[in-house]
């Protein structure tokens, strides 16, 4: 985004963006996840606009690399950083189960989990799982990915062998023959697919949740100046992902240790960087996807997961920041 954008941005919110306007009460440091699943995190961290930015008011910014949802959520509510990547689903769990987060900035809309078999499996289809083990990382969009693609052919999980394993183990577990098997997530899903020859056996970019930018309620209730710059400083890195889609994923491909194939891959043809406001599209994508939840016995019988909805997306905050 270009500076004169994001000042109409800032003018328009009152945001400062200055060290005279500096807060009182502004934190020292701000923490947040990058994730090779979040190209726009990687193309933010890369060029340090946001040091740039927070430098002039003496914050300082810390990145700390998040391995998966699992990982992001479980540093949110550790509150070990403030600011972390997730899956929608994944985050809807976590608010559901405890986690205080809300969700004020789309990063992306993703394909980036699909169930993978080896190129010699004889598993045709979603039926032929049954009794075979399928790693998958528990509370990520590929874990409840592969609940829901189970139910649709009325299996649930207790019909499979879950093998809980971070999403880079699942897709060696894989590759070395020791599952049957893998909910992926990419870049390491794209780089089985090109470099081992691993096989896409369901795809459903519809189960596929969004990637949510989620803060925690106590950070965003303290500091949403801050929190309001760090969303500029995203949607700075959206548009210049969309302007130079070949650049992010030389980035990602550095970043993640993958071939340029593999980052272009993910880049150009597994993610939408066209809808970054939380929406009622992103609502009701939730709202569609929450009975998994429920029927898994994810979250306590008679949690309201509409409400849980509600409160997790909050389709008000960037709106005040970033034009339609």
């Amino acid at each position: 985004m270009k500076r004169r954008t994001l000042l109409q941005a800032a003018a328009a919110t009152s945001i400062p963006f200055g060290s005279a306007s500096r807060a009182a009460d502004a934190p020292k440091e701000i923490r947040l996840d990058y994730a090779y699943y979040s190209p726009p995190s990687l193309v933010l961290r890369r060029f340090g606009w946001l040091e740039e930015d927070f430098r002039r008011d003496g914050i300082d910014v810390r990145w700390v690399l998040s391995a998966g949802s699992n990982r992001a959520l479980e540093y949110l509510n550790a509150d070990s950083i403030d600011i972390g990547s997730t899956a929608g689903l994944a985050a809807l769990l976590a608010r559901a189960n405890g986690n205080p987060i809300r969700t004020p900035y789309i990063f992306s809309r993703p394909e980036w989990t699909a169930l993978v078999v080896r190129p010699d499996s004889g598993i045709k289809t979603l039926a032929d799982l049954k009794g075979k083990k399928v790693a998958a990382t528990k509370g990520t969009d590929p874990y409840l990915f592969l609940l829901r693609a189970l139910h649709t052919v009325g299996l649930k999980r207790s019909d499979i062998e879950h093998v809980a394993l971070q999403h880079a183990d699942g897709r060696a577990a894989l590759e070395q023959g020791r599952v049957d098997a893998w909910a992926g997530l990419d870049p390491h899903m794209a780089a089985s697919e090109l470099d081992a020859g691993s096989r896409l056996l369901y795809r459903n970019v519809g189960f596929n949740t969004y990637g949510f930018l989620n803060v925690r309620e106590d950070f965003l209730a303290r500091h949403p100046r801050e929190v309001q710059r760090v969303i500029a400083g995203y949607e700075r890195a959206r548009q210049w992902t969309l302007a130079n889609t070949t650049e992010a994923a030389k980035i990602l491909s550095e970043e993640a240790k993958v071939s340029l194939p593999v980052a272009l891959l993910q880049v150009k043809l597994r993610t939408d960087l066209s809808h970054p406001l939380p929406s009622t599209e992103h609502v009701q994508a939730l709202q569609a996807a929450a009975p998994i939840l429920l029927a898994e016995q994810l979250v306590k019988p008679g949690t309201d997961l509409n409400r849980t909805v509600t409160d997790l997306v909050d389709t008000r905050f960037a709106a005040k920041l970033l034009p339609a």
